[in-house]
Order: structure tokens, then sequence, then C-alpha cells
């Protein structure tokens, strides 16, 4: 059994991305290999994923067992062809060539991402019964100490004003990240009360589940 605490954490939003790069190929199999020719990316690189399995579309991944033509899914195991059909897989790239540390985050929460349930009940029954159906939408709330010159408020407010899909970063202390993607929306508006730190507050609107290495 472990516990562990956030503090230390950090965490840093997408700013600079590469050029999108096809991927002709992924692999049934445990990681899945992507094809994508000349992609260009080093091993630990992080990129977004455009794939026509749902499964995988819109997340960000670590780049691992890097060739030239080649990287792997890494985390993923795409072995099962009714969840990832063969040949389906295809879509594009683009790496993640830049991120900016969001600094001074006093909260860090998420809403959503609770299971949702279908409840029926038979003519015959006298008592229901309830089968999952999907996941409500997620969204993550980072409220930050109020201070417009911080290269990290920058960022969020420039993600904001494009209504741009960015990915986020969480680096834990213990090495392990959390990695999201989602459009970005930022309240410049400080919160004002009496004997509190001034603070924004930034919502990142979930479009993929989120990858854990």
């Amino acid at each position: 059994m472990s516990a562990f605490l956030p503090d230390g954490a950090t965490v840093a939003l997408a700013t600079a991305y590469g050029s999108a790069k096809t991927v002709s190929a992924i692999t049934n199999a445990n990681p899945g290999v992507i094809t994508a020719a000349a992609h260009g990316m080093a091993n630990g690189a992080f990129y977004e994923l455009t794939s026509g399995w749902q499964k995988v579309n819109g997340r960000v991944f670590k780049a691992a067992n890097v060739a030239t033509n080649a990287v792997d899914l890494t985390g993923i195991d795409t072995t099962d062809t009714t969840r990832f059909p063969a040949g389906s897989g295809t879509g594009s790239l683009r790496e993640i060539t830049a991120f900016t540390q969001i600094a001074q985050i006093l909260e860090f929460t998420t809403n959503g991402g609770d299971q949702q349930f279908s409840n029926f009940s038979f003519l015959e029954e006298d008592f229901e019964r309830q089968l999952p159906t999907v996941t409500s939408a997620q969204s993550i709330q980072i409220g930050i100490a109020d201070d417009p010159t911080l290269a990290g408020y920058i960022a969020l407010k420039s993600a904001g004003e494009a209504r741009a899909i960015r990915a986020l970063k969480v680096t834990l202390p213990n090495g392990s990240v959390l990695l999201y993607n989602g459009y970005v929306s930022f309240n410049e508006t400080p919160t004002l009360t009496k004997g509190s730190v001034m603070q924004v507050r930034a919502t990142i609107s979930l479009q993929g589940r989120p990858t854990r290495y």
C-alpha cells in the first residue's frame, strides 16, 4: 500500500507544436506501434494523436522505441480488434515541442468523469437493473495567484482567447506524468476576498481520457 502527497507537483501547458505527420498504420499489439514517415521525434517526446480509433483519438502520449518511421503507442494495448479494428487507426500526430509551466497554483480540481448508468426493469420484475453507459464530461479547474506578467498566465490567456485545444502535463513528485488534452478557458477577473490571495481561474474541458505514465 502506498500514499503520496501532491506537494511539489508541476503543471505545464503545451505552447508549441510541430507540423502534423500522417499516421499510415497502427498495429494491433501491446503496445501498438504507429507508422508515421519521418516523424522526427525522439524517445521521451510527447505527441498528440488523431486516430480513427476512438479509444486513443485526441489523447496525448509519450514516445518510446522510436525508429525513423515508427513510434510506440506507449501504454496502450491494441490487440483487441473489436475495440481497435485492424486498419482503422490511421490519422495523424503532432509533436509537442514546448511546454510552459503554470506557476503559483493555489487550486487544482477536477469535475465530472463519473460513470453514467441506464436503469431498466422488465414488466414481470419488481426490481430495477442497471447497465453502465458513458462517463460524464470531465474538466479541470486551475486557480492561480493573479499575476498577468507570468508566462503561465500569458499562455493560458492566449489559449483561452484562441479557443484552442492544448495538452496539459502534470509531473508528480515521484516522477509520474499525467497527460490531458482539452479546450482552454480562462477567466481573467481575480477573486477579491479580504485577507485571501487574489486568484484567477482556468478551465480545461477534456476531449479524451487522460494518459498516465
